[in-house]
């Protein structure tokens, strides 16, 4: 017998009892959708945290820090300070992409009335490359006059001088423009607060203000975060430039000393980033450098845990789908098993007529994978509908993580495979009462009333 007249039998006889193989196959699209539905959340809130850690920052990057001292040290510990020697050694490594070495400074930052205490970072050009400009844009990689780069978030730490009128208290923004008015900033610190609150018997000279030009801010609101959102950047060199005229031959502030107190000849760096080329080789680098005495960390160990907590809640939320499609497999045998006492004569005919016993038991199969089929369908089409419902009416994703995205979401590969394991149930549902099928006694069979 042709397949195609055995798929013919089997919906004709599917078409006998329509209510009863709509309730079967209802079963069927609930169990499909349950799954469906319950898998995409788990993918919605793996995809959402991996997307939440990539704002953070690349996941092939690796933050490194050593020993970096506000005061003075007996040089024992030199080898594990992050200079430029090592970041050359590091460059040779396997793997290693670059080296980004920052250099952070403290500086007060004026316009108007308004002050900042801010971490003035110094970064490679390569490096203020990668951050995403709102206003303005980067200066010529030749320019020899010092810019600054704004984080979007920055100006909440403005405030009167005083603390009275910040954003934190107020919840309004100071007046300050960012890109349009001139900005003073302070280097020395420690003489610009002695000036402003030291004793007034002895007053102190405030120190110099450097009328520094706005390069840009970064992209995104005010009360956006992101990797960039609280700092302020300026070139790597020009900084170090600056800070050399401005302390001359004195302790940068934030440099360690030798045991007289004198400054190194080289600058110590607070921090670096290491790009590795894949991920894959992130941990090794990553362990290599901790081997080596510095503290190193990156964003693929989160994204590690992250992935494993996540695996755990699809495999439960896929459980619970999943006793959904059981529940539907046991009413796909029952009307399998029905089927065969209500045609047991003309499963005998069949029989006499010398019908092969495999083209009997694959029409009962065809039937209860074509019911898979069906529910599966339907069910997968009634998830995407719950999954629109969830993400656009709920908004669960942008309430969990604090950032816009859909907490459900159906890849093309979990319908395929949705709709194959709706058939398989199906099939396996139905292979025992096909079997049975195939063991009447033909004689009986016919006489079966």
């Amino acid at each position: 017998m042709r397949f195609l007249d055995l798929l013919t039998m089997s919906v004709n006889n599917l078409r006998r009892r329509k209510l009863r193989t709509a309730l079967t196959v209802l079963g069927v699209i609930i169990g499909t959708a349950s799954i469906v539905v319950m898998i995409s959340l788990g993918i919605g809130l793996n995809e959402l945290n991996r997307e939440l850690i990539e704002s953070f920052g690349s996941l092939t990057a690796i933050e490194v820090r050593g020993d970096y001292y506000w005061g003075g040290n007996d040089g024992t510990t030199e080898p594990n300070y992050l200079t430029d020697d090592l970041v050359e050694g590091i460059c040779r490594m396997d793997h290693v992409v670059s080296v980004y070495p920052l250099l952070e400074a403290d500086a007060v930052f004026i316009q108007g009335k308004n002050t900042m205490d801010a971490q003035l970072i110094g970064a490679p050009r390569e490096y203020l490359e990668q951050i995403t400009l709102g206003q303005g844009s980067l200066p010529p990689a030749d320019s020899k006059e010092m810019e600054l780069i704004y984080g979007n978030a920055v100006i909440q730490w403005f405030s009167d001088g005083k603390g009275s009128n910040s954003y934190w208290r107020t919840g309004e923004l100071p007046d300050v423009d960012l890109m349009g008015r001139p900005m003073f900033v302070v280097f020395d610190t420690d003489a610009y607060r002695e000036s402003q609150w030291g004793n007034s018997e002895q007053p102190v000279k405030a120190p110099k203000k450097y009328m520094i030009k706005t390069a840009g801010v970064v992209e995104g609101e005010v009360n956006d975060y992101n990797e960039y959102a609280y700092q302020v950047y300026t070139d790597l060199d020009l900084l170090k430039a600056q800070l050399k005229k401005v302390f001359r031959k004195n302790p940068i502030p934030r440099q360690p000393t030798n045991k007289k107190g004198k400054p190194f000849k080289y600058f110590i760096y607070s921090s670096m980033v290491v790009n590795v080329d894949k991920i894959e080789h992130v941990e090794g680098i990553q362990k290599q450098l901790t081997d080596m005495g510095f503290q190193a960390s990156s964003r693929a160990e989160w994204m590690e845990q992250s992935e494993k907590q996540s695996g755990m809640i699809q495999a439960v939320l896929g459980g619970i789908g999943a006793v959904s499609l059981f529940v539907a497999a046991i009413g796909i045998a029952n009307t399998m098993m029905m089927s065969i006492y209500e045609r047991t004569k003309e499963i005998g005919v069949m029989k006499v007529l010398g019908c092969d016993m495999g083209a009997i038991r694959n029409m009962f199969l065809i039937e209860s994978g074509f019911i898979g089929l069906l529910g599966g369908a339907t069910g997968v089409i009634i998830s995407y509908g719950i999954s629109m419902g969830l993400n656009r009416l709920l908004r669960i994703g942008e309430s969990l993580t604090g950032m816009a995205g859909d907490i459900s979401r159906i890849p093309l590969w979990l319908v395929a495979m949705a709709v194959a394991f709706a058939i398989l149930v199906g099939m396996v549902a139905g292979f025992f009462p096909a079997m049975r099928a195939m063991k009447l006694s033909p004689l009986a069979a016919i006489r079966n009333e």
